[in-house]
This record gives C-alpha cells, sequence and structure tokens, in this order.
C-alpha cells in the first residue's frame, strides 16, 4: 500500500535522539531505519552523517560524462557509502530532487565501480523530475556500461520508454484541470480516497488526532450540505489494543455497508486486510474480517472496491495466484457481505510490478486502477480498460495531468457532476497523498459534409476522426441526411478528419483547432467532397503554357498541386492525365504538343511523391474537341478554340484488376 510518511511525527522522534549524536554513530542508526524500510528517518540520519563526513551536495546538474571533483575526500568509502545510501533513501521515499544530487555526487566523485547502480537510479530521478533529455542520455549510458543483472537494464529500457511518452504527454496534455482540494480536505498528513454517498463525502486522512496525539489513517465523513470541519467515524473494533489504522471505505448498493482497508504493525511488518462492518441505528457495527477468499495469512488485501449492483468487490492484493507484486483481483459477494471466491484479473491487467485502487463503471464496464508496470509518467498511473465478454481491452494511460512523475491513485467520480472526478496524489509533496479535484474542459468538433456540386448536406459519408501524430482513428462515424459530423476532443494534439464515400475523391484535413464555438462545441466550416464517374473526363482549369511550348508555367503547378492532394487522400485510384489542343496546325504537330504538355504535367505530380503506376500522360491533340473551332459561318471562334485547349483527368478502373470499381 502507498506508504504514509508523517513529518510532524518523525520529527517527534528525532528530538528524542538528537542528544546522542555527539556519542553515536547516525550512521548505526541510518543503516537500522533503512534496513526496516523507514526510509525518511533513515535520510535524516543519514544526512547527520554526511554533515559530520563534510559532505556538500553538489548543485552543479545534470551530470555530463567525464565530470570529476577537484578533491578526493579522505575517508572515500565512508563518504561513497553515506551519499549513495542517502541517495537510495529520499529515491525509496519519492523525494526525487534530493535523491538526484547525491547520485550525481557518487558518480561525479568516480564512486561507479562501487555502485553501479548510481546511475540508472539517477537517470529515473531525473525523469521524475521532468529533465526527460537528461534522462534518456543517462540510462542510455547505463545500459551501454552496466554488465550486471539484465533486470536492471530491463529498468532502464523501461525508463527511457517513459521519458519518450511524458515528453509527448507534457507537449500535448489532456484538457483536464486539475485543483488540490483545501481545507477540510487538506492536512498535515495524507489524504486520499475520497468517495461519495448519501449526500456525505468520505475520505481517508492521517491528520493529527488531538484526541490521540497521533497520526493515524482513519475514515472521515464529511456533510456536504454542511460546510464544517471533517469528523472521524469511530468503530466498536473487539481489537483496538492494537494501533490500528483504517481507510478506502467503499459501500454496497444501499450505503449501510461498508468495506475499508484495516492495518497494524508487529514489529517491521504491517499487516494489511479488507474489513467490512453495518450500519445499525446510525451507528458502525464492530469490524469483520472478510473469509480467506479475500485475507490470505501472510499476504496483504487492500483498497476495496465494491461494485454500484454490491455484487463484486475489486480489490488489490499479493496474495499466491497473481502476476507478481500488487494485482486487482474480484471477488463476488453473498447476501452477508463476505467473498464466495475472487480471481485475478489476469496478465492483460496485471503485471509484474504493483497494481492498485481499483474502480469499476458497471454501467459501462470501465475499470480505472493505478499500476507501475506500464508505460507511462512515473511512479503509479492510471490506467483504463474495458470489459467485453470477460475479456479485458489493453490498459490505456489515462495521461497528462490527470498522472503526473509521482503517484496517483484512487479514482472516483462526482455523481453530480460528469464532467468532473477525484484523485489521489503525492505530485506536490515530498512524501504525502492529497485529494484532488478533475474537471475535463473536452468539447466537441461538429461541422457539415456537403457535395461540392449541389451545396447540400451529403448522406453516407465516412468520417473518421484521427490523431494526426500517431495516425491512429480515434472515432469514426457515418452522417445521416443533415450531414453533421460530431467528435469529442479531449486533449491538445493535433487532429485530422478522413471522409470517405463511394464516388466521390476522400479528403483527409487538419481539424481546426479554434473557430466558433457555442455551448462548448467549435464548429468547422461545412465540409464538400467532389463526386466523380469512373472514365468520365474531369477539366483542370487555369493550366497554362508558352506559346507552342510545352513547359509549365508556375501558376500551372499551383493548379496541379490541387491534383496531387487528390490522389494522396485517395491512394488506391489510377488516371490518365490528359492534354488537347484547338484545330490550328496538322495532326502530328498537335499530338505531339499535347502529348508532351501532358507529360510535363504528369512528370510534375510523380515529382511531388505520387508513383509513377498511378499516373499516365495521353495526348489527344485536336481529335476531341469540346466546341466547335470555327462559327457556322466559317469564321474563327476564338471562344470554342480557348475551350478545346484544355488538360483534363479522369480516373481509370484498374486495369490489373478487371471489373473493378473506384467508387466502392
Amino acid at each position: 500500500m502507498k506508504k504514509i510518511i508523517f513529518t510532524l511525527l518523525i520529527l517527534l522522534v528525532f528530538k528524542g535522539v538528537n542528544a546522542q549524536y555527539s556519542k553515536d554513530n547516525p550512521r548505526v542508526y541510518g543503516d537500522k531505519a533503512f534496513s526496516n524500510k523507514d526510509y525518511y528517518e533513515a535520510a535524516f540520519y543519514y544526512k547527520r552523517a554526511a554533515e559530520g563526513l563534510s559532505l556538500t551536495l553538489l548543485q552543479a546538474i545534470p551530470y555530463h560524462a567525464g565530470e570529476k571533483t577537484s578533491k578526493k575526500p579522505t575517508k572515500q568509502g565512508d563518504q561513497a557509502y553515506i551519499s549513495y545510501q542517502l541517495a537510495e533513501s529520499y529515491r525509496l521515499y519519492e523525494n526525487y530532487v534530493e535523491a538526484e544530487g547525491w547520485y550525481y555526487k557518487v558518480i561525479s566523485a568516480n564512486y561507479e565501480k562501487e555502485y553501479p547502480l548510481a546511475r540508472l537510479w539517477y537517470g529515473v530521478c531525473l525523469r521524475a523530475t521532468q529533465h526527460f533529455d537528461d534522462a534518456i542520455k543517462q540510462l542510455e549510458q547505463f545500459k551501454a556500461n552496466y554488465n550486471g543483472e539484465s533486470k536492471y537494464k530491463d529498468i532502464a529500457t523501461k525508463e527511457i520508454k517513459n521519458c519518450h511518452f511524458a515528453k509527448d504527454q507534457y507537449q500535448y496534455p489532456l484538457l483536464v484541470e486539475i485543483a488540490k482540494l483545501k481545507d477540510p480536505y487538506s492536512s498535515d498528513g495524507s489524504d486520499y480516497s475520497l468517495v461519495q454517498r448519501d449526500g456525505n463525502n468520505y475520505f481517508t486522512s492521517s491528520r493529527f488526532a488531538k484526541d490521540e496525539k497521533k497520526h493515524l489513517n482513519r475514515v472521515y465523513q464529511l456533510d456536504k450540505s454542511k460546510p464544517g470541519l471533517p469528523t472521524a467515524i469511530s468503530f466498536k473494533d473487539p481489537e483496538s489494543k492494537k494501533e490500528l489504522e483504517y481507510g478506502t471505505p467503499s459501500f454496497n448498493e444501499n450505503g449501510k455497508r461498508m468495506y475499508f482497508t484495516r492495518w497494524y504493525k508487529e514489529g517491521s511488518k504491517t499487516i494489511h486486510a479488507i474489513y467490512y462492518c453495518d450500519k445499525v441505528d446510525n451507528e458502525w457495527s464492530a469490524p469483520k474480517k472478510m473469509n480467506s477468499n479475500v485475507n490470505v495469512d501472510g499476504f496483504n488485501s487492500i483498497q476495496p472496491f465494491v461494485t454500484s449492483d454490491g455484487l463484486r468487490m475489486f480489490f488489490s492484493s499479493n496474495k499466491p495466484g497473481g502476476q507478481g507484486g500488487d494485482d486487482i483481483w474480484v471477488a463476488y459477494l453473498n447476501f452477508n457481505g463476505d467473498a464466495v471466491n475472487s480471481t485475478n484479473l489476469g496478465s492483460v491487467i496485471n503485471t509484474a510490478f504493483d497494481e492498485e485502487a481499483p474502480y469499476y463503471d458497471l454501467p459501462n464496464k470501465r475499470l480505472v486502477y493505478s499500476s507501475k508496470g506500464f508505460i507511462g509518467l512515473g511512479g503509479f498511473d492510471f490506467f483504463e480498460s474495458q470489459s467485453t465478454l470477460d475479456k479485458w481491452s489493453e490498459p490505456k494511460n489515462l495521461g497528462y495531468p490527470i498522472n503526473s512523475a509521482k503517484d496517483d491513485l484512487y479514482f472516483l467520480p462526482d455523481h453530480d457532476d460528469a464532467t468532473k472526478f477525484y484523485i489521489s496524489s503525492d505530485r506536490e509533496s515530498d512524501c504525502c497523498l492529497a485529494i484532488f479535484s478533475a474537471v475535463s474542459k473536452k468539447y466537441v468538433l461538429s461541422g457539415i459534409v456537403t457535395d461540392c456540386d449541389t451545396h447540400k448536406p451529403l448522406e453516407g459519408v465516412k468520417v473518421s476522426f484521427i490523431d494526426s501524430l500517431s495516425k491512429d482513428t480515434i472515432k469514426q462515424m457515418v452522417v445521416n441526411k443533415t450531414g453533421r459530423y460530431a467528435f469529442d476532443v479531449t486533449d491538445k494534439r493535433p487532429h485530422s478528419l478522413r471522409l470517405e464515400k463511394g464516388c466521390y475523391f476522400a479528403k483527409n484535413i487538419p481539424a481546426p483547432a479554434s473557430g466558433t464555438m457555442r455551448n462548448d462545441t467549435l464548429y468547422s466550416p461545412d465540409i464538400c467532397l467532389q463526386a466523380f464517374t469512373p472514365d468520365k473526363p474531369i477539366v483542370i482549369k487555369n493550366v497554362l503554357y508558352d506559346f507552342n511550348k510545352a513547359t509549365l508555367r508556375p501558376a500551372s503547378m499551383l493548379v496541379l498541386d490541387t491534383l496531387v492532394i487528390v490522389l494522396k487522400d485517395n491512394p488506391t485510384i489510377k488516371v490518365e492525365l490528359s492534354a488537347h489542343t484547338d484545330s490550328i496546325g496538322s495532326n502530328k504537330y498537335n499530338d505531339k504538343l499535347s502529348q508532351a504538355r501532358a507529360q510535363s504535367c504528369v512528370t510534375y505530380i510523380i515529382s511531388k511523391g505520387i508513383e509513377s503506376t498511378r499516373i499516365y500522360a495521353k495526348g489527344y491533340g485536336k481529335r476531341k474537341p469540346v466546341a466547335p473551332n470555327s462559327l457556322p459561318n466559317g469564321k474563327d471562334n476564338p471562344a470554342g478554340r480557348q475551350l478545346n485547349r484544355r488538360t483534363e483527368f479522369k480516373v481509370l478502373k484498374d486495369p490489373n484488376a478487371p471489373g473493378s470499381n473506384p467508387c466502392k
């Protein structure tokens, strides 16, 4: 379970031992705390040991290969050990800013031979502090030089992927506003797992309790209609002689039964299990430990979430049968509230790392949970997966700013506002979780597809909303007789639209990022599609040549660029490009001139990246006039001759696929 650190409590402990520093070596206390995984306390003692060795933190970061300190320490072994242990302690309680500097000191003082993992963890800290390019350099260097266990190279590989993913996420964030909740939800301890039920907000907090004079995790209740201080829920717990802690509440369908995590310490080991109790006469009964389908002796089960119908409970556990670490499990519940079974959600959802804090949206069959095992921003990230026919879709990272470089857990929706939800994160702290509200600022992109000739709405067009960077199709729809399309825009990534209909030229266009906005809907200009008929010529207007020459004028190239776009947007069609002349001159002369002009057009189009197999030139000379070259009285018809001096193209049926229809 996410560790909870209490600064005030630690300081009180330190005050009692401070007088011993003159006689005792603080390194001993640091080593003891480190072995007990009390990393915050270990860092305190190691810092005192560093001061005793006159160690100072080097600030010239990030480190670049080849740098050396100007002086060698007099006690190299001690200084190397304390520097590395201090870095490790800071990192393991996720104070990456401090850890970064001490790892840098280990590397820059040439202690890598003794501590070969220092560069790996230095790269991890750089990633966590959003120095992504520097992190990639350090991690790549670690991979190139490290000859130890392969699992550490695997960590470096994953962290490099995290860096690239994070760079993309920070550049193109989600349209979500994140804000830390203030009093009474914030405190001097950790605050997390906000649940709404029957007009009340329930959450877990380790805030300092004046009556107990301790920081202990408790479930707090706050009536939303009566602003004030939250009150801790009391349980008639028969094991209250232990220093028990409670958290992560969840309720059954009628709100009369509460499930929660309870934990306590036995020596240096913390015991976690899931309990439930019932509300009777407005009081909560004594907690009852769930059976062995959920809680297995010697293992931890935590963070229950009961579905809205009260039939299933999702939870996290490291009990046997999982993929490694904490996994997400699901149990069916009987009428008495206990579990009749439990099933691991499998290798699609779970990894060899930790998965925690599940939330399941029953109507939409959507699971949201936190994992350290997939590519993300670092620490625990939120992922979502859909359940279809008892199969889970590949988990998708919810992205920045929902996720951060630190730990992000306990996704829970707001019951009154569909655009709002709550998360718990330590993104603004070195130690403790806090509750954040998240509000979606997504908008709808909408427009109408018309026929370019009739200017009327065009029914039956398939419109695809595409991520312009990954080229992935986000969503598709076929418009009805109104011709209107609409897509949700949820992030700042560039998008495009692809529009397709049989016997119409498909179009790819960038989706507008700004324009007329009404009621969270961005209206884009109408988009028209041009119809075509196979083997029917279409005139390309304003393709001009110098007199008696086949050389394209610059203005003609601009016109042909529109055909290049059509061909790129319709990669399966093949076309004939033809040139025609008026009647002046012989057939031989006009055939040669028109072929040369058609070929000039084709050569230009091929130069723009169109395959030569998709377009060929044909000169028809004066053989296919579309208007009389002379008037009935025998006089010259300049207007007719101008119409005959034209450039055309037509869509061909594929000669290599007889009977094929380019309209389909």
